[in-house]
């Protein structure tokens, strides 16, 4: 069975009608890196999720969730 992290960073973005360039800039990472966790392609270190989660005001589960292939 293959885990794999799968977010909500996008969604909570769009909801709120920031740029990728602005969410980078409040997290103070490159757009690059708000593209790749957007795209699943990066999961963030826990330092960098939990920055995520309180910009967001939301939990780290709630963004951030554990999913499992059979």
């Amino acid at each position: 069975m293959r885990e794999y992290i799968s977010n909500e960073v996008y969604r909570l973005r769009a909801e709120r009608g920031i740029t990728q360039e602005e969410l980078a800039q409040c997290l103070d990472v490159s757009r690059q890196t708000i593209i790749a966790i957007e795209k699943g392609n990066y999961t963030p270190s826990v330092l960098l999720a939990l920055k995520i989660a309180k910009f967001f005001k939301e939990s780290v589960e709630k963004i951030f969730i554990l999913r499992h292939d059979p």
